[in-house]
């Protein structure tokens, strides 16, 4: 999202070549926005964006039911299991449904426990592929496979 200072600097950009004599699309094409962009920011105003009322959609669960899904995933059968393995054997084995995997994830997530949750060490990351460097002629050779 653009600041509105910045836009403001666009504007003045845009009008004073406007002023020398440059075309409208042209300026707009060299900051990387569109004419309609431009005529919405020249009419001023401020992006009320952020400071929107976004309603909690119906659907969503109720903190009870976030409860619920963080206790199932602390439980001991469950505590080294991801979400991905959670919700069947859930499902399989006691007929429960709470919510879908994704939302698993989420909620675990915003809970900052979206990690390694089992006794198992945490993967590694690999590293560079090996290089080989050559200080003197044929010390190195490779086989070139492509066809």
């Amino acid at each position: 999202m653009i600041s509105t200072s910045d836009r403001q600097d666009a504007v003045q950009l845009i009008d004073e070549a406007r002023a020398e004599g440059a075309r409208l699309q042209t300026a707009c094409t060299e900051l990387g926005i569109c004419t309609n962009t431009y005529r919405r920011w020249r009419r001023g105003g401020q992006d009320r964006r952020p400071q929107a009322v976004r309603p909690v959609p119906r659907h969503a669960l109720s903190p009870e039911e976030r409860q619920q899904v963080l206790e199932i995933c602390h439980r001991p059968e469950f505590a080294s299991l991801p979400p991905g393995q959670i919700v069947p054997r859930l499902l399989d084995e006691e007929g429960l449904y709470v919510a879908s995997e994704s939302s698993y994830y989420r909620i675990l997530r915003a809970c900052g426990e979206q990690h390694q949750r089992g006794r198992a060490r945490t993967p590694r990351p690999k590293g560079d592929p090996q290089r080989h460097r050559v200080t003197r002629p044929d010390a190195c050779w490779s086989w070139d496979v492509t066809y």
